[in-house]
């Protein structure tokens, strides 16, 4: 868990619902991260739902059945039929999609971790160093998120 970006999104209120479109924002974000380990053509339709519902040209029905049908996708994966555990990774990327369409950030992020480390192989998962870059990243990414929504005045004179 990266305990790091839980106490950012605490501080945020993040589980609000005035903060459903920030969740909706950094979900897609780390999800993007991981769309080339995404398999199946729905899954990745998923996710271009969600960032067609971002730019604001799908309507929330439309985002609620792409949650849907993603809960079906995610939920049938075939899973990993390869010894190095790759296929791992497109588990984890279609929870990913999944967790984001439906809004739920920090789920998105963790599964999104778990795919770029499952990537790498499977002996890494339970290196804790493994994960370093991406949650570093994902800090990152979501602190950027909160200056969209507020930014510094600008400086007089």
């Amino acid at each position: 868990m990266n305990s790091e970006l839980h106490q950012l999104a605490k501080t945020a209120d993040l589980g609000s619902e005035a903060r459903r479109l920030l969740r909706l924002r950094f979900g897609f974000a780390c999800v993007q991260r991981v769309r080339h380990l995404l398999e199946s053509p729905e899954a990745l339709e998923g996710l271009d739902t969600l960032g067609a519902f971002l730019e604001g040209k799908i309507s929330s029905a439309a985002l609620a059945l792409a949650e849907q049908r993603m809960a079906v996708v995610a939920g049938s994966h075939p899973g990993s039929r390869s010894i190095d555990g790759t296929a791992h990774a497109a588990v984890s990327a279609t929870y990913a999609v999944f967790q984001a369409v439906a809004g739920r950030a920090l789920l998105a992020a963790e599964y999104a971790a778990y795919a770029t480390v499952y990537a790498y192989g499977a002996y890494a998962i339970t290196d804790p160093e493994a994960f370093a870059e991406e949650f570093a990243w994902q800090v990152s990414a979501f602190e950027a998120l909160l200056r969209e929504e507020h930014p510094l005045p600008a400086r007089a004179g």
